[in-house]
């Protein structure tokens, strides 16, 4: 429940109506599903409240879900055009050079043939030979242990986008 000190970022997010308020969500995770659960869940008390049922969310998405709420991230090294938060996310291979550049597409795509979805790393804060070595590393995992890597790095991720959602005056897309 918003009380008094609620955050004001929370607060504008819990009034929202469901409409905008699923468009907040959906913009933060591409999940339909996972956008519902936080959706009825709210109002939330506090920002932990809301990346607790956040994370509870996540854990529950099933393969589709799963897969919808990844399919809604770019490939590492070519962030969504137009996308602030994909190339702030991303602003580790921003000076990347262009062997590097080469060197992630073709990962990349060996990794999305091997596992049939997008390499799904919290970007933030990484380099890009540190994503490029995560990268290397994650293709020799199984794809069920890769599958719940991704969620691991989903739920990272989604935590960051709520954090921003809340702590603005306004709800950001």
């Amino acid at each position: 429940m918003t009380s008094p000190a609620t955050p004001l970022g929370l607060a504008r997010f819990n009034a929202l109506g469901e409409e905008a308020a699923l468009a907040a969500l959906h913009e933060v995770c591409a999940s339909t599903a996972w956008a519902r659960l936080l959706l009825v869940a709210r109002p939330y008390a506090t920002p932990e409240d809301l990346y607790v049922a956040a994370d509870a969310a996540l854990a529950g998405l099933g393969a589709e879900d799963l897969a919808e709420a990844m399919a809604g991230h770019p490939p590492i090294g070519r962030p969504k055009p137009g996308d602030p938060a994909s190339a702030r996310e991303q602003r580790g291979m921003a000076d990347a050079s262009g062997a590097l550049r080469a060197e992630m597409l073709e990962l990349n795509l060996a990794y999305q043939d091997r596992f049939g979805h997008v390499f799904l790393i919290c970007a933030t804060g990484l380099t890009g030979e540190e994503m490029r070595d995560a990268l290397k590393e994650r293709l020799g995992n199984t794809p069920e242990r890769e599958r719940e890597t991704a969620r691991a790095e989903l739920g990272r991720i989604n935590r960051i986008r709520l954090a921003r959602l809340v702590s603005s005056r306004t709800p950001e897309p």
